[in-house]
């Protein structure tokens, strides 16, 4: 590499370049800088990026909400769920209110950091922060892919986290994500005494499967084996804007695609749910021509519709206001409790795992290790109550 310095007072480095692939003709590379040191890097990396085969020159003028988009036509069709691809899209776009109008070639570390840091100060959660970092990552390895880039620039990207006080810490309530016994009993209790139409049946059946909600809605009168009592999920229900564009979509994970034992009070339940349903679709299938035969477990009467996860939703809070239940995380609580069931039934983590189709559950954990240790202190206070007068008569003597 040659230097030599102008009368700008600039510093100009040049080297050659491989040649031309097909005319053969030089290339000769020349950067200039106030600094040598910085025209020589320069002149550096632009030939590691020819050497490498990186387009700098379309890198350089493409922007990355480009690049992104052209990321999520493959992401879509990648085989995750549809209300995966919404999610991701809408961070796509709040990383492309930073970065949108920047070239995918110039973006750098600092660039990436300031943008985590920005969205710090501006109160996002941790969540949010790490979803930005994921969802960039996969669009830089996408430019990396397509010769954009050497580097990731999303690497080493730190996520800050704010440090509690402790007077945060001693003010904070440890919030368990599932009912109580007596919590339970008093949330089912509603459902019939304060509940509107399928609120028992939808309620218990999560409490007493595991089912998720979306499991629950796409639910079909040939999924439920009435002579082996066993409910077999293969769907879920993804419904994002009206219920009559609703779609049946492959479950969460491979692992979800699983069978359900169900108790005998279960299939009763459902065998009375069908018998009413049946009832209802000849009532009203005759007075609308449209209706939806499709043959859901819980759908509307006069439409045949099925429901959305929102209207459960929506009907889990009315239940807690009717009870004065303040837990008001979602019907999703009720799968948790199915959980601590199983768990205060001595049943093991993977059969547990394996019956509310998880892989690799955090939560699932953390509430199996909380409900053992919890017995294991029960355990302890049994045996003082049978026993603690031998420990007492052995000390007074």
């Amino acid at each position: 590499m040659k230097c030599r310095k102008l009368e700008s007072g600039k510093w100009e480095c040049y080297a050659e370049g491989p040649r031309d692939p097909i005319t053969n003709k030089r290339n000769p590379i020349r950067r200039q800088s106030v600094k040598k040191s910085t025209a020589q890097r320069k002149v550096k990396e632009t030939l590691e990026a020819l050497q490498s085969g990186i387009d700098s020159q379309t890198a350089n003028h493409l922007p990355f909400r480009e690049n992104a988009a052209e990321w999520m036509i493959v992401y879509e069709q990648s085989g995750v769920k549809k209300s995966t691809v919404r999610s991701r899209q809408s961070t796509v776009n709040l990383v492309n209110t930073y970065l949108g109008d920047l070239a995918i070639g110039r973006i750098t570390h600092k660039v990436i950091q300031d943008m985590i840091m920005d969205l710090h100060q501006k109160g996002f959660s941790k969540s949010l922060l790490t979803h930005v970092k994921v969802t960039a990552n996969f669009i830089f390895r996408h430019a990396q892919k397509q010769r954009l880039r050497m580097d990731n620039p999303v690497d080493h990207i730190v996520i800050p986290r704010r440090r509690q006080t402790v007077e945060e810490i001693e003010r904070e309530e440890i919030k368990e994500k599932y009912f109580e016994r007596d919590e339970l009993e008093c949330f089912l209790a509603a459902t019939r005494s304060n509940g509107l139409i399928f609120d028992e049946e939808w309620f218990f059946l999560i409490a007493f499967t595991g089912l998720r909600a979306g499991e629950l809605c796409s639910l079909r009168w040939t999924d439920i084996d009435f002579e082996k009592s066993h409910i077999r999920i293969t769907k879920t229900m993804d419904s994002p804007g009206a219920i009559k564009d609703y779609e049946l979509t492959p479950p969460k994970s491979v692992q979800s695609i699983r069978s359900v034992d169900i108790d005998d009070n279960v299939i009763s339940m459902l065998k009375r749910l069908k018998l009413n349903q049946l009832e209802n679709r000849m009532k009203f299938r005759k007075n609308f021509t449209d209706y939806h035969d499709k043959n859901f477990v819980f759908c509307r009467p006069k439409t045949g519709y099925p429901f959305s996860t929102k209207f459960l939703y929506r009907r889990y809070l009315r239940l807690c206001m009717k009870a004065g239940i303040t837990k008001l995380d979602g019907p999703h609580i009720l799968r948790h409790t199915h959980v601590t069931m199983l768990t205060e039934a001595e049943v093991d983590l993977d059969t547990i795992m394996n019956r509310v189709g998880h892989a690799d559950a955090k939560t699932t954990k953390n509430i199996y290790t909380h409900i053992t240790k919890k017995m294991k202190k029960n355990a302890s206070k049994k045996v003082e109550i049978h026993y603690g007068e031998i420990f007492s008569a052995y000390f007074e003597a």
